[in-house]
């Protein structure tokens, strides 16, 4: 996909993600949902897992520091979409950990989620790449820790149906809370232009359209 060759490649049974122990970020991750995997999640744990797979990750002390700062620790994939599913465990782990902006975290970002999930529910699977953009000027304040990290300057998510259906979205760490998440929708090639990754070089040749409707985008 064009990530860093030393990279940490995790294969988990929910997810794949490639994490970068220089931001302490995935540059990508990779899941399918279902209607069997998405569940109910209020009384799961989140509390985060060391992850023995990579050297160093950001945790939940990292932001203590800073507890009122514009930044939470996040999820690049989300509980909910497989809480219904005996892996849900594998969410929590420190690798999957994103700096996000509180604004973005409960609105956009967390109105997509819903809207993949509610598509999951009315019409079947979906697949999702999900990961970090790093601007060339940086937009983004740094943590409190004393760990080699950087903060994302926003997050891409790419959601492909499984008849070759797309759509893709670019979400800027510090558009406002009642930011809709169809205002933030990009292209392909705009995301691989900026993260530098090659996402989904055959979709081209095999989408029939976007789903943009389908995700609440008109």
């Amino acid at each position: 996909m064009g990530a860093r060759e030393d990279n940490s490649l995790i294969i988990r049974a929910i997810y794949t993600l490639s994490y970068n122990d220089l931001t302490k970020v995935a540059d990508w991750a990779a899941y399918s949902v279902s209607i069997d995997s998405i569940g109910i999640a209020s009384n799961l744990s989140r509390e985060v897992s060391p992850d023995n797979y990579v050297s160093s990750t950001l945790d939940q002390e990292d932001f203590s520091a800073n507890a009122s700062g514009p930044y939470l620790l996040g999820r690049l994939v989300p509980l909910l979409n497989f809480a219904g599913t005996p892996f849900w465990q594998d969410i929590n782990y420190a690798s999957n950990g994103i700096p996000i902006s509180r604004s973005l975290n409960t609105g956009a970002w967390n109105g997509l989620d819903w809207s993949i999930r509610n598509l999951v529910n009315r019409t079947g699977r979906v697949f999702v790449i999900a990961g970090p953009i790093f601007y060339d000027e940086p937009q983004t304040e740094s943590l409190g820790s004393m760990k080699q990290h950087q903060v994302p300057d926003a997050f891409f998510k790419v959601v492909i149906s499984e008849s070759g259906e797309s759509s893709v979205f670019l979400l800027d760490q510090h558009v406002p809370v009642h930011t809709h998440h169809c205002n933030l929708a990009s292209t392909l090639e705009e995301v691989e232009k900026l993260s530098g990754l090659e996402l989904l070089p055959e979709l081209n040749q095999i989408s029939s359209g976007n789903l943009d409707a389908a995700l609440g985008c008109n």
